[in-house]
């Protein structure tokens, strides 16, 4: 049974991440901005629900590390991962925006994170106050991607543009839906069958739910590349990285103060990394994009690091 459910989360994610990809782009085509804002923004806080839920959720009952290693997981996951797989598809292409303003702030707040959790503080973690402060730097890094973008308006396409605002707002609706939902089907199945082979609780803490909630990131990238909007994909990606950080731990900690519990200085250690992988694809001179043997390479350092935590 948890391997049908498996296959019907899975459907529903490829067809929901259709709609979501089609209708970012019917909003950026009538709002006239770049498409990697509206990925940045709608399709990242969008994707983001499942680990907002599971985050939130965790903290309010008193599992903080589960809050916490949701969202590096998660992180970790998007870049190494999500980014790696796309770039497999087709390599893809920064532009001199995302190396000026959306990769360093993404870097930014993963080197908060640390800060809060590895060196401030008696027991780590993230307190209230250090909550509410990811969620001010929240808001203030959004309006400023977004006002910095609006400075390069590009030409909209006449094909998006001709989709009406109801079936656009329908797309957009219904495609979230279809990848929250058929993620947590995929989520639950995954975790039973995990079990079923003897994994241990820890393992599919910080891998399986991680990368469960992070189902509707990796459905609407590919789908994305698919469909030839990389700028979507990679503004998926760094957004949901930022919005994970900043937005759901800081609502997190708000809720109720975070502790680290099981989380280790690796697994922070590997946000900031995988932070620094990307800004180092980035600044490659001539190249500037991640290529698919970087691509290979990123999933390489993944499973190095799936491999550690097993032993």
């Amino acid at each position: 049974m948890d391997y049908l459910i498996l296959i019907i989360g899975l459907a529903m994610l490829t067809l929901g991440a259709d709609m979501l990809t089609r209708g970012c782009v019917g909003i950026a085509a009538r709002f006239r901005i770049p498409e990697f804002i509206v990925g940045l923004t709608v399709m990242a806080v969008g994707t983001s629900m499942p680990e907002l839920t599971v985050s939130v959720m965790s903290a309010l009952k008193g599992s903080s590390d589960m809050a916490i290693g949701n969202v590096t997981g998660s992180n970790i996951f998007n870049i190494l991962i999500i980014l790696g797989i796309c770039s497999l598809i087709k390599p893809i292409v920064f532009e001199k925006e995302n190396i000026r303003r959306d990769i360093p702030i993404c870097l930014g707040a993963s080197l908060l994170l640390a800060l809060f959790t590895l060196v401030l503080g008696a027991e780590g973690g993230v307190s209230r106050i250090e909550g509410i402060i990811f969620l001010l730097l929240y808001v203030g890094s959004t309006i400023y991607s977004i006002r910095s973008a609006r400075k390069d308006e590009t030409e909209a396409e006449e094909s998006a543009v001709t989709i009406g605002w109801a079936r656009l707002l329908m797309l957009v609706v219904v495609g979230l839906a279809g990848l929250i939902y058929g993620g947590n089907l995929c989520l639950d199945s995954a975790t039973s069958i995990a079990r079923a082979w003897g994994i241990s609780e820890s393992i599919i803490a910080i891998t399986i739910v991680a990368a469960g909630t992070s189902l509707p990131e990796l459905a609407s990238s590919i789908s994305a590349i698919v469909s030839k909007k990389p700028s979507l994909a990679l503004g998926n990606i760094i957004g949901s990285n930022v919005a994970n950080i900043l937005l759901i731990l800081g609502m997190s900690a708000s809720v109720k103060p975070l502790t680290m519990g099981g989380i280790t200085t690796l697994d922070i250690g590997m946000v900031v990394l995988s932070a620094v992988v990307l800004l180092v694809s980035a600044l490659v001179v001539g190249v500037r994009r991640i290529t698919r043997i970087e691509g290979a390479i990123y999933l390489a350092i993944y499973v190095g690091y799936v491999i550690i935590l097993m032993k």
